[in-house]
Order: C-alpha cells, then sequence, then structure tokens
C-alpha cells in the first residue's frame, strides 16, 4: 500500500494512493457537497458543485474525481468556492419544477437537502422551464423528465452497471432531457423494470409507480378481503424509514403494523420461497437425472432477470426453472387453498405483496399463468397478486396511518402460509437462492441433511461467484451466483461457448438476481443503498436465518402440510398447474 502526505484546510493527514479528494475529504470530516456523485457509482464529475482548488491556485477542480497527489495542499471552502458551488445551485433551480410539495421525493430530495443548506431562498436567474411530458407508459417506474437535474446517475447504472441501456441523454443544454432508448416511451424500450435507475436518481425524476392508493381503496371496502404478503428483504430494509440502522430485523412489527393498517390476514413470502425450493430443488434433481434434459438451470425468481433474459438471451429459455417467483407462488396459494381453508370467497379475496422491487409490480400480469388459481378453480379471482408496493411504499403508507411502528407490540404472520425456514429467507441476498436449493438438493438427493448448511461459496459481492457441491454418491453439482446484470453475460457466454463447442456445460445450476447483493438492494428498498448498506441488510438476513428453528425448506412443517392437504408432492400435476409458469421471446422494442 503506497500512502502519501497531503494537507486539507490546514489539516495534514495520510491517504492511501489512488484516494479522491472528495473521501480523503471525509476521513478528517469535512464534507464537500455534491449532487451527481453517490459512493455506488463510478464518479463522473457532472454537476461540479463539489469543486476545489488548491492553496495559492485560482483553478478549481472537481473532487469527485481528482486523485490526491503527494503534498497537495486542499482547500475545500472558502468565499469563493461557496459562491460558485451557490451559483450552480442555482443555475439547477431555474430549470427545475418548484411543486416540491407533490413531489415523490419531498424530504428525500438531494436538490432540496442541499438547497436548504445554501439557504437559498431566490434564484437571480430567470425561469427557464422545460414542459416534458410525464412519461407513465411502464408499469412499474415513472418518468419525469423535467425535473431532470442532469447528473447521469441513471444513465450509469441502466449502461454501465446493469446493461440494459434503457435510458440515454437527448439533446443539449437547456433542451436536454433524460428518455428512453431512442426517445421512445419508457414502457416500450428495453426496459427490464429493475427500479435501479429511480433508486439512483437523487430528485423525483424517475420514481416508483405509486400503488398505495389502490391498496387504501381496498383497505376501506368492506366487501373484499385484504391479505400481504411481505418478501424476504424487505424486514431488514424497512426500519431505515424509521430512523434505524440497515439490517435492523424488523418482522413482527412489519406483521403488526399491517393489521394496524387493515389486513386481516398477514402471511410471510418466506413460506413460498421454501415453496420455491421445493418445486425448483426437484426440478433439479429431476433434470439432472434425466438425460438430454437442459442443463444447466437457471433460477427464475427475480422478474428483472426473467425479462431482461426473454429479450437479450432467448436461446436459454430451455434452460430457466419453470418454477414461479415466491410472490406469484403466494398469490396462487392464497386464492387457490387458503381461501377454501379459511371458508372465504376467493374471487373477494384482494392479494397484496411488499415487496423490495419494482419489478414485480409488472410480474404480477407477465403472463395468463399468473390467473393459476382462478384457471385451477374456474373462477374469476382475477390475477393471483391484485396488487404489489415496495419497501418505500409502505412506508409510506405506515406515516400516513400515524402508525408508531417502533411502539408496537412484535406479532406473528398468520399460518399456514407464514412460517418459514431460515432457507426462505436467504432468499433476499446474491447466493441466498442457489444456499437454500443446495440445503433441499442435497437431503432430495442422499435422503440425508446436509453436515454444514452454510454454503459459504454462494455469499458475499462478488460479481460472479462459482462453487461445487459433492453430494457424496459420485455426483458433483457445480454452481455459479451471478448479481448484477452487467456480470451475467460472462457467465452466460461460458455456457453458450461450451454448447456451441459440443463440451458438458460449465455449470449444473446457476443463480442470477438482476440487483446488486440481490433483493437486499433492489430498486424498491430505501434510498441510498451503497455496498456497506447492503452488507448490513446481508448481515440482517443471516441472522435471521441463523436463529431460525428450521434452516432447510424441506424442513417447514407448513410446506409438509401444504403437500399433503393439497399440493400433492412437488413437481406434480397439481404443482406444476399452480406454481410452474413458461417463457416467451420478447422485443426489445415493443410495436
Amino acid at each position: 500500500m503506497n500512502m502519501i502526505n497531503i494537507t486539507i484546510n490546514g489539516k495534514a493527514l495520510e491517504v492511501e494512493q489512488g484516494t479522491t479528494i472528495l473521501n480523503a475529504a471525509k476521513m478528517v470530516n469535512i464534507k464537500i457537497p455534491t449532487l451527481c456523485y453517490t459512493p455506488d457509482l463510478p464518479p463522473w464529475a457532472s454537476c461540479g458543485i463539489c469543486i476545489v482548488r488548491m492553496a495559492g491556485s485560482p483553478k478549481m477542480v472537481r473532487a469527485c474525481c481528482t486523485l490526491c497527489e503527494p503534498n497537495m495542499n486542499i482547500i475545500t471552502h472558502d468565499p469563493e468556492i461557496i459562491l460558485v458551488r451557490r451559483t450552480v445551485l442555482e443555475m439547477i433551480l431555474s430549470n427545475h419544477p418548484d411543486d416540491c410539495l407533490q413531489c415523490p421525493r419531498n424530504h428525500s430530495c438531494e436538490l432540496q437537502d442541499i438547497a436548504a443548506e445554501f439557504g437559498l431562498r431566490d434564484v437571480p436567474f430567470a425561469k427557464v422551464k422545460n414542459s416534458i411530458p410525464i412519461d407513465d407508459s411502464n408499469p412499474a417506474i415513472v418518468l419525469c423528465p423535467e425535473k431532470c437535474v442532469r447528473c447521469g446517475r441513471c444513465v450509469k447504472v441502466c449502461q454501465d452497471v446493469q446493461n440494459v441501456w434503457a435510458l440515454e441523454f437527448i439533446g443539449r443544454g437547456f433542451s436536454g432531457k433524460i428518455a428512453s432508448a431512442a426517445d421512445t416511451p419508457l414502457g416500450e424500450s428495453p426496459c427490464i423494470k429493475c427500479g435501479q435507475c429511480a433508486a439512483h436518481c437523487p430528485v423525483g425524476a424517475i420514481y416508483e409507480r405509486d400503488d398505495t392508493q389502490k391498496v387504501w381503496k381496498a383497505l376501506q371496502d368492506e366487501s373484499i378481503i385484504p391479505v400481504v404478503q411481505i418478501a424476504p428483504a424487505v424486514r431488514v430494509a424497512l426500519a431505515e424509514d424509521f430512523g434505524l440502522p440497515p439490517g435492523t430485523v424488523f418482522t413482527k412489527k412489519i406483521y403488526a403494523a399491517l393489521r394496524k393498517l387493515g389486513f386481516k390476514t398477514v402471511f410471510d413470502t418466506n413460506f413460498s420461497a421454501d415453496l420455491t425450493i421445493m418445486e425448483e430443488g426437484s426440478e433439479l434433481v429431476k433434470r439432472l437425472g434425466e438425460k438430454g434434459s437442459s442443463i444447466p438451470l437457471i433460477t427464475s425468481c427475480c422478474p428483472a432477470w426473467v425479462d431482461y433474459m426473454e429479450k437479450y438471451y432467448t436461446d436459454m429459455i430451455p434452460n430457466f426453472s419453470t418454477a414461479k417467483s415466491p410472490q406469484q407462488m403466494m398469490g396462487a396459494m392464497i386464492k387457490a387453498y387458503w381461501a377454501n381453508k379459511a371458508g372465504v370467497d376467493p374471487t373477494k379475496v384482494y392479494s397484496v405483496s411488499v415487496m423490495p422491487c419494482t419489478a414485480k409490480k409488472w410480474e404480477t400480469h407477465r403472463n395468463d399463468d399468473m390467473k393459476s388459481a382462478g384457471k385451477m378453480l374456474g373462477k374469476d379471482t382475477g390475477y393471483d397478486v391484485d396488487i404489489v408496493i415496495t419497501t418505500r411504499e409502505l412506508a409510506r403508507m405506515i406515516k400516513q396511518a400515524g402508525i408508531e411502528i417502533l411502539d408496537l407490540a412484535d406479532e406473528e404472520a398468520d399460518s399456514p402460509l407464514g412460517p418459514y425456514s431460515g432457507a426462505g429467507t436467504i432468499f433476499g441476498v446474491t447466493g441466498g437462492v442457489m444456499e437454500a436449493a443446495v440445503r433441499s438438493a442435497y437431503y432430495l438427493v442422499t435422503k440425508k441433511e446436509l453436515p454444514d448448511v452454510n454454503f459459504k461459496p454462494a455469499r458475499g459481492l462478488d460479481g460472479v461467484k462459482e462453487g461445487e457441491v459433492d453430494f457424496g454418491n459420485g455426483t458433483k453439482i457445480k454452481i455459479a451466483v451471478a448479481h448484477q446484470m452487467g456480470n451475467i453475460a460472462a457467465v452466460l457466454d461460458k455456457i453458450r461457448a461450451a454448447r456451441d463447442a459440443g463440451k458438458e456445460p460449465p455449470y449444473h445450476f446457476i443463480e442470477v438476481m438482476a440487483c446488486r447483493g440481490g433483493c437486499v438492494a433492489g430498486g424498491g428498498q430505501p434510498y441510498g443503498c451503497t455496498d456497506e448498506v447492503r452488507k448490513q441488510r446481508t448481515i440482517g438476513i443471516y441472522a435471521d436465518d441463523e436463529k431460525s428453528q428450521y434452516r432447510c425448506s424441506h424442513q417447514n412443517p407448513c410446506i409438509t402440510q401444504v403437500y399433503k392437504e393439497f399440493l400433492g408432492e412437488p413437481g406434480g400435476h397439481k404443482a406444476h398447474e399452480l406454481l410452474h409458469t413458461k417463457y416467451v421471446e420478447r422485443e426489445l422494442y415493443l410495436k
């Protein structure tokens, strides 16, 4: 490690060579304001607010991307620097709407925060607003271009991180705008609805479609039976919106808050994650034992990845697991199984899910397989999941209802679709689906429990993780875990190369999640996610796993119950009818 000496505002310090001025200033508790910068993306130096200069020089440089050099003497704040920053902010505000009270980012807007820090009350420049219409053509994401501050975060994450290329800048100067590729409606673009653009936008230019009013309406309708499920990753993130640190496991208070909102029945998607493992694990074992079956098996629980695959990797469709995601399995089980068990009319059930993911809003209507309960029952029960709200939307609903969630007594989920194993909860992190599947696939093959259920090769934030599982009977399973869409090609191209060469595939089982870190960093989670936040949320997920009475999906007594009472056996006829789906090739641009 090569260390260098620098001075910042008269304070001498030693930093590692390659450290930016911005990060060096943080080491001595000096805050340099930024707008385009986020530690989650490479610096782009777009906004110009982080300017600093060297002592004795009039030249100003941008702290976010300028590297420290030996003996630098850096000035981060003086009257001229502050005036320049203020002027930049005033110019941004001269082209920005003033409808803060109606903006979805009110009180969580980085521009609003920095303008308040600078005490901006008047803008000396003439107001020049571009009246660009809102694009709400996408089922998950809303684009409001006139609020764009041209920071570039959404473009960087969409193009460089996710490799989707659904967003770009069009035009220059005041006429420039953020838009979907080729200026098509966002709903007709290559967008995979992952929501990472919305998660990284500092203002209200891109945000999740708000469906809370539909939920409120259902909760107030006495003729409707509202039922809710919460995803694994929600339990380690919601607490952040109520002042607690990332990774705080909030599960039982969430159950209580949901009942306070008016939900009579509260289930947990962790249960259906266990159900997914039973179906997907059985599918893996079956494919491994059948000559000529499509190997590797690729997970299908991430809807953004499903959308991406159907657009970019259609030749991999035979490799995709036909198992639905836990959200969709739960929706089907609620209307086809629980409603009858509870003695309620399934046509009156309104199924709500709380997800960390914006793409889940699209998944509910992905195809007619998402109406499987109605098909089985011969009734019009609508889609298996009626509506999806994100973690952020749930936080807003709890606050609107005046619920002091921190003061609520812990409550439990309802049975039998509530209790879950530790394997169900780790679905929320990258590698979790793989680890959960390995725990039960080992049992399905050997009829013995895995000696150590902690499958470490699947853990961590490396973009691609590889490992091998020895089932002890001569069967060794090679696995790969990929997260963050930009990392997926490296894995799938290996498979294509082996296939084209007539060789055995390099893997037997692959897990893919669209978002870095997995669902803990989904597009609908609380704002401000970084790798440090991902790590803390992941710690919370594994803590929930480790304290569970059952660590494997096949050990969950409620899973055993639903197969005995209703489904029959994993992979059986009824399970396929209700819990499995199909895939089709999709156009990159809708016509």
